[in-house]
């Protein structure tokens, strides 16, 4: 057992190494799906974020508490309410977009966007109230302050979209359920791992781990980096 693992280990190394192209096509089209899904989420996410930052309003803790609440949602039961509004007889079934990576995308960014709201909008509380005065009251367009404001908070808000791409770069539930973990189109790292285990191919698993937790430790460096900053 020892001596398959230790050969399963190098195995690995010798498959990242000499830049095996099964295993890096599948990592850039990780990269790919969840950069895509990051930027969706960015694109929404901050706006929400800028209003519950910046307005006072009737529900507005109400709306935060949800986002927070939403931080933890499970992988598989997300992937479960988007596979029934993808598959064919749905209601969004005309799209097409079952088991393509673009699905993939589109649930990640719905994982993280709770991530990207919630930080953001922390980020942006924290910003010093004389500042945020003071960008409302320049003759400031709503947004050029907010604009601003954004700019001050421009390493929570970093943060914010780094903690989300960890968030959906690292997770199985979604990518396997409306993604299919099909070959040469939706199959992601973390869907790869899984379906290798199974094979017991423990060398291209293990090469597949290695890589992912990499990025997502080099992403988390970042996090760190940021925040001690």
């Amino acid at each position: 057992m020892t001596s398959e693992i230790i050969d399963g280990i190098i195995q690995a190394f010798n498959l990242i190494f000499s830049l095996d192209p099964t295993v890096y096509t599948i990592v850039f089209r990780s990269l790919y799906v969840s950069g895509l899904a990051t930027a969706m989420a960015t694109l929404w996410s901050l706006p929400i974020a800028v209003i519950l930052g910046m307005k006072n309003f009737r529900g507005k803790r109400f709306i935060k508490a949800s986002f927070n609440a939403f931080l933890g949602m499970p992988t598989v039961v997300l992937g479960l309410l988007l596979f029934l509004l993808l598959k064919r007889s749905g209601p969004f079934g005309m799209l097409e977009l079952l088991f393509t990576p673009l699905a993939i995308s589109i649930g990640q960014a719905i994982l993280m966007t709770p991530i990207i709201v919630s930080f953001t909008t922390s980020a942006i509380e924290s910003v010093d109230m004389e500042i945020r005065e003071l960008a409302r009251t320049l003759g400031s367009t709503e947004i050029q302050a907010s604009t601003a404001i954004l700019r001050e908070a421009a390493g929570g808000v970093t943060l914010a979209v780094i903690a989300g791409f960890n968030r959906g770069f690292a997770e199985l539930g979604v990518a396997t359920m409306i993604g299919g973990n099909v070959h040469g189109r939706t199959r992601l790292l973390t869907t790869a791992i899984a379906l290798e285990i199974n094979r017991a191919d423990i060398a291209f698993s293990i090469a597949l781990g290695v890589i992912l937790v990499s990025i997502v430790y080099a992403m988390s460096l970042i996090l760190n980096y940021l925040r001690r900053t």
